[in-house]
Parts: structure tokens; sequence; C-alpha cells
């Protein structure tokens, strides 16, 4: 069985998107084009509703691309356990207040037992200062938390 794999936006977005002219972006979306030309096979991979809402959002020919992207990937329920683990992680402070869509991603991929959150979202997803506090509420909580990455982090070589 293969692990399962939650693609956050920042997938989506840097996969479909015109290369960027910062260097640091179109690096991340070359590894992303990379990772999902020769690792997503090996996974198995889950949205959410708030990536879906996300990925339709902004210019229409971009969102179209996106929704292409993601259309045969499974979407995952935002359920009630999911809605109150992102509020724990917002209430606790390991994500900010600002940022309760990201504590949603967190929280849905752990509620439905996801090896791996892959996102770009450093500032607070895949960020190593948050990641104990994120980890250590999911696990108070009685979850297991999935690994939080980035594609470079997911590659095999």
């Amino acid at each position: 069985m293969a692990s399962s794999v939650y693609i956050e936006t920042t997938i989506v977005s840097y996969l479909t998107a015109r290369p960027s002219r910062d260097l640091v972006q179109r690096a991340h979306q070359q590894l992303t084009r990379r990772w999902w030309r020769t690792r997503r096979s090996q996974f198995d991979l889950y949205v959410s509703p708030p990536v879906v809402q996300e990925a339709a959002g902004g210019d229409p020919r971009r969102a179209q691309k996106r929704l292409a992207v993601l259309k045969a990937v499974p979407v995952l329920d935002a359920t009630p356990e999911a809605m109150r683990l992102a509020e724990a992680l917002v209430g606790a402070g390991a994500v900010p207040t600002q940022a309760v869509v990201d504590a949603t991603h967190i929280a849905i991929a752990t509620v439905h037992g996801i090896a791996y959150l892959l996102t770009w979202n450093c500032a607070h997803i895949a960020n190593a200062t948050m990641r104990t506090r994120i980890e250590s509420i999911c696990r108070t909580v009685g979850y297991e938390p999935p690994v939080l990455c980035t594609p470079e982090e997911l590659m095999e070589d």
C-alpha cells in the first residue's frame, strides 16, 4: 500500500503557474514539477475542500488549470473533528490566528491519518520552529500528525 500525501494549495499553484522571475520561487516551481512527474505516482494523493476553494480563486484561466490537476485527486471531508483540531491549533498559538486555513489543512490531513502534508507554505505549515507545537497539539488531541514537508524533502534522490 502506498503512503498518503495531502496536497496543499501551494503545490498545485506552483505546478500550474507560469515560471516566476523570482529565482527561489522558480526553483520551487521546478522542484514541484519534478516531484509531480517523478514521485506522485508512488503515493495516494488527497486534497480537501479548502484546497479546492483556494485553487478555484484568482485568475479564471489559472484557476481552470489548477482545478484540472485536482480533478482526479480524492477530496477528504472537513469533519467536525478536523475543525475542532484546527481550532485547537489556532487557540494554542501553534498556527497564527490569521492562518486559520493553514490550520485547517493540517487538521484535515491529521484527522484522516495522512502520512505527509506536502506544501511550500513554510511560514505556517512546513516551519521547523512551529512543527513541534503543531505535532504536540495533534498528539494531545489523540492524532498522529503527518510529516509536514516540501516536495524537495519528499524526493528520493
